[in-house]
């Protein structure tokens, strides 16, 4: 199955994780190639949020390294929202499907391959979502339950315990470009696109 992947990393100041990070990354895409749910055109890319340390070193280092990994550097800092959109998008010009995930890899990898999986079963979007808060201090725990209690209050449709851990389709990426949105809030926007989702969940 020829499908191209595009992992997509927003990074503000990652030097500390980005080298664990990105050998990680490339098992997990090396792995869904062997497998043949992901193509040779599979891409890890990291988007540089305009980083103040050698973040933006390390990505071109990586890619000089490997070409499996890509680098976007914006200007200057725009905010996690706006560098993960800018690496959908242009994954959007290049790739069948795309995931993203925050650098410090909070979030299951293994969970990527259950997401392939649904996409290759029709879903255009996949969340991953965190199936329990064991971990969490009662502090976060509270303050987690009652952020999406107040968004779902003001009429936000939105994935309880999904953050920016999703696999979204290029048909998918076509209709979120068209929102005109400069406040961006990418997990209030994806839920209104309307095509066939799924979820993944993980620990």
């Amino acid at each position: 199955m020829n499908t191209t992947l595009w992992l997509v990393v927003p990074c503000y100041n990652e030097e500390e994780v980005l080298p664990t990070t990105a050998k990680k990354l490339r098992e997990v895409l090396r792995s869904l190639i062997a497998a043949g749910k992901a193509g040779e055109g599979s891409r890890i890319v990291f988007v540089n949020d305009g980083s103040h340390d050698r973040t933006w070193q390390l990505i071109r280092a990586l890619h000089e390294e490997d070409s499996c990994f890509l680098g976007i550097s914006l200007a200057h800092n725009r905010g996690h929202q706006n560098a993960l959109l800018a690496g959908l998008m242009e994954a959007r010009a290049h790739a069948d499907v795309t995931i993203s995930l925050d650098a410090d890899l909070q979030d299951d990898t293994d969970a990527i391959e259950k997401m392939m999986d649904e996409y290759h079963a029709g879903a255009e979007i996949v969340y991953g979502v965190r199936s329990a808060r064991d971990t969490d201090t009662f502090f976060k725990r509270f303050t987690a339950e009652n952020y999406y209690r107040l968004l779902s209050s003001l009429g936000v449709e939105i994935v309880y315990n999904h953050a920016d851990f999703r696999l979204m389709s290029r048909r998918s990426l076509d209709a979120l470009a068209a929102y005109g949105e400069s406040n961006l809030f990418l997990r209030g926007m994806v839920p209104q696109i309307g095509m066939q989702t799924a979820t993944v969940t993980y620990e």
